[in-house]
């Protein structure tokens, strides 16, 4: 058993901690031998909890390079330094292990770097990558100093290289080093952020606003309480030193459409350390696209070759290939967890309500009861009346590791800290939560009519959005529901407020939820305003199912839903609309109540005051649901219901909604208490720090969904819909629309990389289609694939034939050829008797044709490489890219039957007699007296023939073949909990992790199966390439060359 917490328990209480935001050096060594610890038998050390409560994760960490790894152990400021520490060997496979002792460097540990927690570990084409956190943020804290909250500012990698780590490790303390001030955050958010191309200044969530100090003008508008987001956060509002040209969203837009004119060159060595600045060399800004086409003369085809070798040359090796894409993805993951919008802390829950905690620390202590009743509950461990008071910071299930308490709904780094979760490295896991955390406090205004003895201390109010990691990712790549009835977008949003009058403490909580409207529908992102469509391929009762899958899994957890639909009833959301109002009103509506609310229409004239009537239609769902509220630690009531919110994105007009929700809750809670003053008149603190905190909330979900801040985000702050915010919504909007575009396709496949959803070979897809496939559609596909193996069985195989295996692989339409003008996905069905090869049409879920080839005439098999495309590295990988062709001789038990919705559907050994000899009459002059005679039914079957004779036309009267390639093995990884798997069309496939490896096993079936009948002589199976790589590059067209380079282009120049 792994005895992490259990040793030097002492230490725990003397931890040094330093400055906030900097990154220090350790001060401590030890010579103890190196010794692994060994783990019980038959238990994983991910299930092995130490015997302490509330096993925390370290929140200071020492890092140091030596010759086995990379060495991890708790930083600990003058006391005993630790008996053991954490090994990460070098590697791609990333080892974890903890082992006794320093790891026999002594006074290395002086010079250690140390760190704020461990991200996790990512695994790329080169090397792997330690990430780690080496700044954060202080939020604030909740009511005490134990419950303290941190924001991800700063991630640096290291490589898992022993001489790149030393640079790694170096470059980090040197920065440290060189630093003059003694908070050195924002110096290394700066590199950091120069590393993964962002703003150094972008937007950083500051301390706890606290008491908030106003101007002692009349106009109220002029100055604001002090915003947890910077100038620079991109909030939609500009401040009065910003115009909308001086916005940092117009500043990103001129930054990132600028790469016309930055032409990139490649460099041509391999950087030393990835997370070390990068300063790639770029071309003279006065060389521009307009100098290079005046230099190839304006013709296309020397500006579009010039443009290609200047800005995407191809690679000069597969691994200058493999370290530019691993560049790329590496800073992408790298940006994702640094720029803003990530939060943890080490002593406590993030990811679940308070209401949601009180539950889960009461069936605790209800199983506890039962414990002691049947007398088996542990002697040390006592239990009081289930009626006791609450403490509304409990912590449920103490004794478990931090990461088996948090609702891993919201947990962001689970895969990536796979390794150290495996080992059991409890203190090492720090679970990252992605949203919005702000905590900020008011004073209500002074009421005449109270008591002078009346003392009400300052009103702290806080609100939490815990954004789900299901169907995760960018608004136009991830709308509706998943096979899952997961949504997209998927945000729980708290808010919290404690009040302290007199000697009573009452602190309350109210949760709402917002996410895509829960249908299969998507969204093109190629236009400004593109409508959504409802999902061609799904019918109405599977959306239907997902509907009720989705509520049935959300119902249990927050209790009864009311939709608040806030979609348009006409116009391009029309049709989404509908077809969710006619879907929920069959639901059952003591589960569910559907509310429709034209914002748009509602609101016309930028009226957003016109909110208050919904508010009011809503009346008796607030009085039913009612709010979280603890009194000096008594249970005064709970909330028995949620409101669902949605618009198209839930974004916008979705946050303007909740804010005014979450306005009538916080007035009812202070009139709970005899607070709330209805003669307040003008915009008041409460007013201001409310505004603020939820614009704030809006442009955080805004960010990390759309890529920029929310639209009508001056309504929320000031109360006030203006032109100024009108006019940068639009810039917002033109934001958007590049963003889904260009970049968002690629933030996408990494969002489903480092989630652990697809495995690396996405990067190579993206690629050469500049976009990546939805992990839960490869899942989909895999299904759909073997319904089509089942139907084609059914349909083909003749009575009492026995079914061997089927398979779908990637083949030309016609037989007789490796490189057809179009390929399409055939089966392969085999049985004992002989091998069906079946054209199959998904759409209509039917077989279009079958050739059914007895195994007797099967005369031989060739496997080995099936290139299609030589231009992208993976795609000519033989490995990756196998198959094989099936050579038969063509005799009378060799049948090809197709679907004709006729009676005639075998093709003949002759070809049908020409359509010339049956000719039909002229359009417009058919005589009735012809509509009876062999001639019209002639006309028809001259057309039915002309399709089957050119058909007949691929096959040779003597030998025929077939070329296959087998489909790419990339299954969707699915977690732990899912209910959904990869739906293998074959058993004998399992376990393949290559093309190759399923190949061999795919002739190696069929090869059994025919020497089984004595077909199957000495070279019967042979290893010879299908399409070799210079053949494939004889085949590939200008056009095709000159395609790939652009995309090369618009990715790596972005």
């Amino acid at each position: 058993m792994k005895r992490l917490f259990s040793k030097s328990q002492k230490r725990s209480s003397t931890i040094g901690a330093p400055a906030s935001g900097t990154v220090v050096s350790s001060s401590s060594s030890s010579t103890a031998p190196t010794v692994a610890h060994a783990s019980i038998a038959g238990l994983q050390p991910s299930l092995t909890v130490p015997p302490v409560p509330h096993p925390r994760p370290h929140e200071y960490i020492s890092v140091l390079v030596a010759e086995e790894g990379i060495l991890l152990r708790p930083h600990f400021l003058g006391s005993e330094p630790p008996e053991c520490h954490v090994r990460v060997a070098w590697g791609q496979l990333a080892t974890v292990e903890e082992v006794d002792g320093d790891g026999n460097v002594g006074a290395g540990w002086d010079d250690a770097l140390v760190i704020y927690g461990v991200l996790g570990v990512v695994t790329l084409f080169n090397a792997s990558y330690l990430l780690i956190i080496t700044s954060r943020s202080d939020i604030g804290q909740l009511f005490d100093d134990i419950h303290k909250v941190y924001e991800v500012k700063g991630v640096s990698a290291i490589p898992l290289v022993k001489e790149r780590a030393e640079v790694t490790l170096n470059t980090l303390k040197s920065r440290n080093a060189l630093a003059t001030r003694p908070n050195i955050t924002a110096a290394i958010s700066s590199d950091v952020a120069s590393y993964i191309g962002t703003p150094p200044n972008s937007s950083a969530l500051a301390g706890p606003a606290q008491h908030v100090k106003f101007s002692t003008q009349t106009n109220p508008d002029v100055e604001r309480p002090s915003s947890p987001v910077s100038a620079s956060s991109g909030a939609s509002t500009p401040t009065s030193e910003d115009d909308t040209m001086n916005s940092p969203v117009a500043k990103a837009i001129a930054d990132r459409l600028s790469f016309w004119k930055r032409l990139s060159k490649r460099l041509t060595n391999v950087p030393e350390s990835i997370a070390a600045e990068v300063d790639q060399p770029l071309l003279d800004e006065s060389e521009t696209l307009e100098e290079i086409i005046k230099e190839s003369e304006g013709e296309p085809a020397k500006v579009i070759d010039s443009i290609l070798t200047a800005t995407a040359p191809p690679p000069a090796s597969a691994e200058e290939k493999h370290m530019e894409l691993e560049e790329k993805v590496l800073r992408e993951v790298i940006r994702e967890f640094s720029k803003g919008g990530m939060y943890f802390a080490y002593n406590f829950d993030i990811t679940r309500s308070l209401q949601h905690k009180q539950e889960q620390h009461t069936k605790s202590r209800q199983q506890d009861t039962l414990l002691s009743d049947l007398n088996v509950l542990p002697k040390d461990k006592s239990v009081g009346p289930l009626d006791e008071k609450v403490d509304v910071l409990a912590e449920p299930f103490p004794t478990l590791p931090l990461w088996r308490r948090i609702n891993r709904q919201f947990w962001w780094n689970e895969w990536l800290l796979k390794p150290f979760i495996d080992a059991g490295l409890h203190s090492y896991v720090l679970p990252i939560m992605q949203g919005f955390f702000q905590i900020s406090s008011f004073e209500l205004p002074e009421d005449p009519s109270a008591p002078d003895e009346d003392v009400i201390l300052p009103i702290d109010y806080m609100v939490i959005s815990r954004r789900s990691r299901d169907r995760a990712g960018l608004r136009y790549q991830r709308r509706g529901v998943d096979d899952e009835a997961r949504a997209a977008n998927f945000v729980e949003t708290e808010t919290i407020m404690r009040v302290q009058r007199n000697s009573t403490s009452n602190i309350y909580s109210y949760v709402q939820i917002r996410g895509s409207i829960p249908l299969f529908w998507t969204q093109s992102g190629y236009s400004m305003k593109p409508p959504p469509l409802l999902s061609p391929e799904r019918t109405a009762d599977q959306n239907l199912d997902a509907l009720k899958r989705h509520f049935k899994y959300i119902v249990p957890k927050y209790g009864p839903n009311t939709i608040v639909n806030l979609a348009e009833h006409h116009g391009k959301e029309g049709a989404l609309t509908a077809a969710y109002r006619t879907y929920a009103n069959k639901l059952d509506p003591k589960e569910v109540r559907y509310v429709e609310y034209d914002f748009h229409q509602e609101t016309k004239g930028m009226k957003y005051e016109n909110i208050s009537h919904l508010v009011d239609q809503l009346g008796r769902v607030f009085e039913t649901q009612g709010y979280y509220w603890i009194s000096n630690s008594m249970l005064m009531s709970k909330q028995k219901g949620v409101y669902r919110v949605n618009c198209i994105d839930c974004l916008d007009r979705t946050n303007v909604v909740q804010s005014a929700l979450a306005r009538h809750v916080m007035n009812l809670q202070l009139g709970a208490v005899g607070l709330l003053n209805h003669t307040e008149m003008g915009r008041s603190q409460v007013d201001m720090v409310f505004n603020d905190v939820w614009a704030n909330n809006g442009d955080a979900i805004s960010r990390e969904y759309a890529g920029t801040s929310a639209l009508k985000g001056d309504f929320t702050r000031t109360g006030k819909r203006d032109l100024s915010g009108l006019l940068n919504d639009g810039v917002n909007s033109l934001a958007r629309m590049y963003s889904a575009t260009f970049s968002d396709w690629f933030s996408q496949t990494v969002i489903d990389f480092m989630l652990g959803y697809r495995t690396i070979s996405v990067f190579s897809e993206f690629l050469l289609k500049l976009q990546s496939t939805d992990p839960r559609e490869l899942i989909r596909l895999s299904k759909i694939r073997a319904e089509a193996i089942a139907t084609s069985v059914a349909r083909v195989l003749e009575e009492g034939e026995s079914l061997l295996s089927g398979w779908t692989t990637f083949a030309p339409e016609e037989l007789n050829v490796k490189l057809g003008d179009k390929f399409e996905e055939k089966i392969l069905l085999l049985s004992v008797r002989a091998l069906y090869i079946v054209s199959y049409d998904y759409t209509l879920e039917k077989v279009k044709m079958y050739t059914r080839v007895p195994l007797g005439d099967i005369v031989k098999i060739t496997k080995g490489a099936y290139i299609l495309s030589p231009l992208e590295e993976t795609s000519r990988d033989p490995v990756q890219n196998a198959g094989f062709t099936i050579e038969w001789i063509h005799s009378k038990g060799v049948t090809t039957r197709m679907t004709t919705y006729s009676y005639r559907n075998q093709l003949e050994d002759t070809p049908p007699p020409s359509a010339s000899i049956f000719p039909a009459a002229k359009s417009g002059t058919l005589d009735k007296r012809f509509s009876t005679i062999p001639g019209r039914s002639f006309a028809r079957t001259t057309t039915l023939s002309r399709m089957m004779s050119k058909v007949s036309e691929g096959f040779s009267n003597e030998t025929n073949f077939g070329a296959f390639k087998v489909l790419p093995v990339d299954p969707a990884r699915i977690r732990r909990e899912s209910t959904a798997g990869y739906a293998e069309p074959a058993d004998d496939l399992a376990g393949a992790t290559t093309c190759k490896e399923v190949a061999d096993l795919m002739v190696e079936t069929i090869a059994r199966a025919c020497e089984d009948i004595g077909g199957h002589h000495e070279h019967f199976v042979v290893d010879e390439d299908v399409v070799s790589v210079t053949e494939a590059q004889r085949h590939t067209t200008m056009y095709a060359k000159m395609e790939y380079g652009i995309k090369r282009l618009l990715w790596l120049g972005g």
